[in-house]
Formats: C-alpha cells, sequence, structure tokens
C-alpha cells in the first residue's frame, strides 16, 4: 500500500483521508516546548504570538521521528510518499533523507516540496487522486515533481519583521515593510520567500496581489483558495475582491503555526495551480 506522509507545516489533518501520517514541527515560545497540531492549535499559537516577549523557533523533527514511521512501513510492505516543507525553510528534508538511509528500505520516497503550508496540501490530494487511479509509487512521484512548479501563492503581509528575524529575508529586503504604509506582496518561488510587489496601504496592496493573480493563466482541474493567519477582515476583504473580478474561491485556509511564527498575524493570501 502507499501511504501519504506530511510534516505538521502542511496544515493538514489526518482525519480529512488525504494523508496517512503527520511528522509534528516543534516550536518553542517563551521557554514552552509545544508540537503543532498535536497540543497547539492555530488559533492558540497567534494568540500566544502576540504575546510572546520572545521570538518563537520551530525546530525539525529529529531523524527518529522519520525512522519510526519508516520502519513500520518496511514491517508492513507498505511504500512512503513523503511530501516534506520545502528544503529552504527547513532541514526536515535532509532529515528524512538520513532516516531513509538508516532504515534502508528503497520504498520511501522524499520529495521536497519547494512549497509551505497548503502548497503541500495541494501536492497530496493529487497524490491521493493518483493512487486511486492505480499509478505505482515512483509514477506519483514524477507527477508531483512536475505539479509542484506550478503552485502558487501570494500573500500580503504588515510587517516584513517577522519573516527577517526569523532568518528568510535579509535585512535590507525586510526594512521594506519599516516605511509607514507600506504593505508588501510576498511569493514563495523555488521554495524561497520573495518580495515580489510593495503598495502604500491594505487596498492597494490587495488590488497589487490580485493583478499578480491575473498575470497566470489558472489550471480549471485545481480550485482557488484563499488564506490567512490570523483575523479573518483581510480574508474576506480579498475574497469579495476577487469574487468581482470572475474569481471562484472553493475555500479559506488557515496558516498554521510553523509558517504563522514566520509571517506573523493579519497575513491574507491566494493559493492556485497554474496551466
Amino acid at each position: 500500500m502507499i501511504k501519504i506522509i506530511v510534516d505538521s507545516s502542511a496544515d493538514c489533518n489526518v482525519q480529512d483521508g488525504i494523508v496517512d501520517a503527520i511528522v509534528p514541527i516543534s516550536i518553542n515560545i517563551d521557554g514552552a516546548e509545544y508540537k503543532s497540531g498535536v497540543n497547539l492549535t492555530s488559533d492558540k499559537f497567534y494568540e500566544l504570538l502576540q504575546n510572546a516577549k520572545e521570538f518563537p523557533r520551530t525546530a525539525q523533527p529529529s531523524p527518529q521521528s522519520f525512522v519510526d514511521i519508516f520502519e513500520q512501513a518496511q514491517e508492513n510492505g507498505d511504500q512512503i510518499i513523503y511530501l516534506c516543507l520545502s528544503s529552504h525553510f527547513s532541514g526536515t528534508y535532509q532529515g528524512a533523507l538520513i532516516a531513509k538511509d538508516m532504515v534502508d528500505y528503497d520504498d520511501i520516497h522524499v520529495v521536497d516540496s519547494i512549497g509551505v503550508t497548503h502548497m503541500i496540501t495541494i501536492l497530496a490530494k493529487y497524490a491521493r487522486k493518483l493512487i486511486n487511479e492505480g499509478l505505482t509509487a515512483g509514477e506519483i512521484v514524477d507527477k508531483c515533481e512536475e505539479l509542484k512548479t506550478k503552485i502558487k501563492i501570494y500573500a500580503g503581509v504588515d510587517t516584513l519583521e517577522y519573516l527577517y528575524k526569523g532568518g528568510r529575508l535579509s535585512r535590507a529586503s525586510a526594512a521594506v515593510g519599516g516605511i509607514a504604509g507600506i504593505k508588501p506582496i510576498i511569493a514563495v518561488q523555488e521554495g524561497k520567500v520573495e518580495v515580489v510587489a510593495k503598495s502604500i496601504g491594505n487596498l492597494r496592496a490587495m488590488n497589487t496581489l490580485l493583478e499578480k493573480l491575473k498575470s497566470h493563466t489558472l489550471n480549471p482541474d485545481f480550485p482557488l483558495y484563499s488564506m490567512y493567519t490570523s483575523g479573518t477582515e483581510n480574508c474576506e476583504t480579498l475574497e469579495q475582491k476577487l469574487a468581482d473580478n470572475g474569481y471562484t474561491v472553493e475555500g479559506r485556509l488557515q496558516i498554521g503555526s510553523t509558517i504563522g511564527a514566520h509571517v506573523g498575524p493579519g497575513v491574507y493570501a491566494v493559493l492556485f495551480v497554474e496551466q
């Protein structure tokens, strides 16, 4: 049997029937350690984040976390497809490769999603569909490798300070968000966060995000989603703008603690697959 594994950065859950197991990523907030999706909900995380005295620190799963899952798969004769958080964000990918070597089992496929949060969920849903269609694990991995480059996120953020403190942007790039009224638009491109535009005020930033979206031809086989971190007001405004421009939003998805720690509260975003 082919099993789909993700880490908790994907912000999905086993109950949805998309993935078979989730490897939790730890986050330390003011000296207390939590595991995303285990003893920390997204809403609770943002409450803690806004009151934290120190910047939260995420910690990748230990190789042993993967060894336990991989050895069980080997014992059961299962094949594993692990869709991993972008290797540019974390050493989780390398940890999984180390665990694969430790187990010495060929039927483990570790895929660098070059994505974050629900970008990974889209890959997992696609992999599940291909399993149901009877494709082999190798064929599914090849198709996921092709699809992952077409999954896109544009997000509006209140400040780039969280990305700077988390080591995802340079001081110079983060300074863009420090200018009064400047609202950056970021994108995840080839697994990295990039500032792709900046506007004065949220409404202009949303219009800029919309123009970025219009520059792509969307794949009709995949839905378009809105996304948010905490507080849905910005996301609701974005959804209305999308509807006014002929876009159908399949659903609203929350960004969890692993990525939320690096972008902060008040974020709104659009997630889609290009043709």
